[in-house]
Parts: structure tokens; sequence; C-alpha cells
């Protein structure tokens, strides 16, 4: 009878631990906010510039983000990365720091950065745009695919968790939201698989085979 009862106190502090997590994520959905930074140019310092033959062919920048992060960009013969950190070092530390995508591809200026009533940022949202090598346009130039993309912040590591296809989806913003608020604080990266919200195009499905782990999210 008392092993019993053992069981049953485990089972319930379980239960009250799992409703705890899922009041907290509720919670932060509910008190959720957006604000928003630029990672252009000219608002980011440049460093580690290559160039061949007189032109610039690779760069980092490095930009203010909120809640003390940093974001840092970095550009190789026209494809860019995009990591997260309060640090340079950290930023550059993290898995999102070597998730590279083969084809040419850019971020867009904007980066939304999702926070609770504490006003500490625990995820964002930024758009990113791809060539489909597979599809040319009028002037034979590969077409562009955009998506947006939702990245992780700390506790925890920063990675993506979510893509959603803009042109799929006409509440691609929102969709992008819901993701921050309820896949990104529980969300582990390098063991779970990054989710597909809402519905796929051809921008979900030109990502293969990049996108042959990511899971489709209900």
């Amino acid at each position: 009878m008392k092993l019993r009862g053992k069981y049953l106190i485990v089972a319930a502090c379980f239960a009250v631990t799992n409703a705890d997590s899922a009041l907290v994520v509720a919670t932060q959905a509910v008190a959720a906010k957006s604000n928003y930074t630029s990672i252009t140019e000219k608002h980011c310092r440049k460093f580690d510039r290559v160039k061949v033959n007189g032109s610039e062919f690779a760069a980092s920048r490095i930009c203010e983000g909120r809640g003390g992060y940093k974001v840092v960009i970095r550009e190789d013969d026209l494809r860019e990365t995009l990591t997260i950190g309060k640090t340079l070092k950290q930023a550059a530390e993290e898995p999102a720091a070597s998730d590279h995508y083969e084809a040419f591809n850019y971020y867009d200026d904007t980066v939304e950065w999702r926070s609770g009533a504490d006003r500490k940022p625990y995820a964002v949202i930024v758009g990113w745009s791809y060539a489909d090598n597979e599809n040319s346009d009028a002037n034979g130039r590969p077409k562009s695919l955009r998506l947006l993309v939702v990245l992780r912040l700390p506790p925890g590591a920063v990675c993506k968790v979510a893509y959603v296809d803009r042109a799929a989806n006409e509440d691609a913003n929102e969709l992008a939201r819901k993701a921050a608020d309820e896949i990104a604080p529980n969300f582990k990266c390098g063991a779970d698989a990054v989710q597909i919200v809402g519905a796929h195009g051809r921008a979900i499905e030109a990502m293969a085979p990049a996108a042959d782990g990511a899971k489709t999210a209900k």
C-alpha cells in the first residue's frame, strides 16, 4: 500500500509539472507581444569582410536586437546564415550558426521579437527567401521562394523551430506568431524536428532534402 502511495505521489507530481508547463505556455501566449529591429547593413556593424578581385565575396554583420541580444548574419557567396546571442562568441556557438542552406538565400530586413509580460524575448520571426533552382523566371534566373522562419531563444539553444510558407498561407504572420508562442518555448534543438506550420506550397516542397526531417504541425 505504501509503494502504491509513492506511485500516486510521483504521478501527481508529474501531472502538476506538465500542467504548470502548459500554463506557462498558455499565459505567455496571452501576454505575448511583438517588437521589431532592423538587420539592414546601415543599422549593423560589418566585420570579417573578404574580397575577391576587388568585389566583396563574404562578410559578417552584427546588429542590435531586443533584450540585450545581438543578431549576427554571415553572408558567404550570396548565402546567409543567421544566429543570435548576447555576445558574438555566444551567437557563433549556437546551433543556428551552423545551419546553412546550399542555394542562394537571404533574410529580410526586419526581425520580429516575441516576448511575454516580463518583456524578455523567447523567440524571433524573420522572413527568408531562397532561389528555386528548378524554376526560372522570364530572364532565366531562379525564382525566389519565401518563408517565415521561427527561431527559439535561451534559456536553451538558439535554433530554427518552424517554417511557414508565405505564398501558401494568407495568415502566415499569425501562424508564425502562434508557432513562436506555442512551439518555441519547449522545443529541444537537435532532438525535435523543425515544424512546418500551415499549408504547404512550393517554398516547402523545394526545400528537400533540408526539410526531410521537418514535421508538419497539427
